[in-house]
């Protein structure tokens, strides 16, 4: 049970579960281990599996018609990703969704996740608190989009999320922020001089 223990430790935090509940839950998944710059989902293909990281990190992105790279989501240790689109519809997906190092997942099936829904009421609330986290961080990121300049968007990520700036290559991130990198090297640089 030790490759399952951060997911048992972040189901408890969100619902009340039984002993026989949860390892009923946590033998869903399966330990899956990925290589740096593996693919994990990929545009056309149904993504059949949701992913919780134990440890490492991803990147989920998209590629415009000019060829530019998009990130949509990152996830590091205790962070849950797909192409959700693709996974709860079961239509090809429309992203990437790479190992950024190497990495080990806990991956459910959606049938596994359907299975486990109508077997209890207790894991159908899982998934929904999930899912309402999910929203409610996307709302957030739009509107901090349309309403933060590209400096005011770098600070905040680096007050919420300082674990990830550490994580992730800085063309993901400036990226994720809309910004060139060369803009996100001078906003580094400008915060570096001032720290010093």
């Amino acid at each position: 049970m030790t490759d399952f223990t951060s997911l048992a430790t972040h189901i408890q935090k969100r619902i009340r579960v039984a002993d026989d509940e949860l390892d009923e839950f946590c033998q869903s998944f399966k330990l899956v281990k990925v290589k740096k710059r593996q693919f994990i989902v990929q545009p056309e293909f149904v993504a059949k599996y949701r992913f919780y990281v134990v440890q490492g990190s991803f990147r989920a992105y998209v590629i415009g018609d000019e060829g530019q790279e998009h990130t949509i989501q990152f996830a590091i240790d205790d962070w849950w990703i797909s192409d959700y689109n693709s996974y709860i519809f079961q239509q090809p997906a429309s992203m990437f969704v790479m190992a950024l190092e190497d990495s080990v997942v806990l991956q459910i099936s959606y049938e596994a996740e359907q299975e486990l829904k109508k077997r209890k009421h207790i894991y159908e609330t899982f998934f929904r608190i999930l899912a309402e986290n999910t929203a409610a961080h996307m709302a957030r990121r739009v509107i901090v989009n349309l309403t933060k300049t590209a400096e005011q968007r770098y600070e905040l990520f680096l007050e919420r999320y300082p674990a990830i700036v550490s994580k992730v290559p800085q063309y993901a991130l400036a990226s994720f922020l809309g910004m060139t990198t060369e803009y996100l090297s001078k906003l580094r640089n400008k915060r570096v001089s001032r720290e010093s």
